[in-house]
């Protein structure tokens, strides 16, 4: 029979952990953002804020991310996290080490 683990009488659950398009969803949900949209819309309503991509920490501006998409118009809220997607994508991929790739290459 196995000991359940030390309880410290805080019955709450730890919170998640949000980034990327989870993170970014939740910036929207707070913003004052409707669609269709401009990206220059979208910049001024969500400002310089940073979301992160990775469960690390390491964000991108919200600029930033939007420059790196081709599209400039989002009909929807669908559309919008659906273009900045690969752009999150990309920067985990960039990110990654030599180390933390071997590690993928390997079998176990």
């Amino acid at each position: 029979m196995a000991a359940r683990p030390p309880g410290g009488g805080d019955t709450k659950e730890p919170e998640a952990i949000e980034f990327g398009i989870a993170a970014l969803d939740a910036r929207l949900d707070e913003a004052d953002v409707s669609f269709p949209a401009t990206a220059a819309e979208l910049r001024d309503a969500l400002g310089d804020q940073e979301v992160p991509y990775d469960a690390q920490g390491r964000s991108i501006a919200i600029a930033d991310a939007l420059d790196r998409v081709p599209k400039q118009r989002f009909e929807n809220e669908t559309a919008f996290l659906d273009a900045l997607y690969p752009v999150f994508d990309e920067a985990r991929r960039e990110e990654r080490g030599v180390i933390a790739s071997l590690r993928d290459a390997l079998p176990f």
